[in-house]
């Protein structure tokens, strides 16, 4: 899988296969936020790519169009690893849970997404 974003943050993916998808986040000084606490958009990137991931491993392309995510406990330091397993999928659309967890395995975040299913395109003669 291809992230530029999630890569330049710093994550990674560790597992991804149809339905299911594991991602890592080794946290430094640049995922703070002015509490010098982890900034929710590290953990929402964190939690995004595994979606993205579980949404994309079997084919054909899916892509985001609802992402939401709850913030249960603060976190500082040390790595977080974010577990999202798809719990529907149709011909057009895909349902994932992530679950954000630190290195005790406690739940810091869940983060729930629906992508659209994307059929593949044709493009006409000439035209990439």
């Amino acid at each position: 899988m291809n992230d530029p974003f999630a890569t330049f943050c710093g994550v990674e993916i560790v597992e991804a296969r149809p339905g299911y998808a594991q991602t890592r986040l080794v946290l430094d000084g640049k995922h703070r936020n002015a509490v010098d606490l982890t900034h929710g958009g590290a953990l929402f990137t964190l939690g995004a790519a595994a979606f993205f991931a579980a949404c994309n491993a079997a084919g054909p392309t899916a892509v985001g169009i609802n992402l939401s995510i709850a913030f249960l406990r603060p976190v500082a330091d040390g790595i977080l690893v974010a577990e999202a397993t798809e719990t529907a999928r149709s011909r057009r659309i895909a349902h994932c849970e992530v679950s954000i967890m630190d290195e005790s395995g406690q739940l810091v975040a869940r983060l729930t997404g629906t992508a659209a299913i994307r059929e593949p395109r044709a493009f006409p003669a000439g035209l990439s």
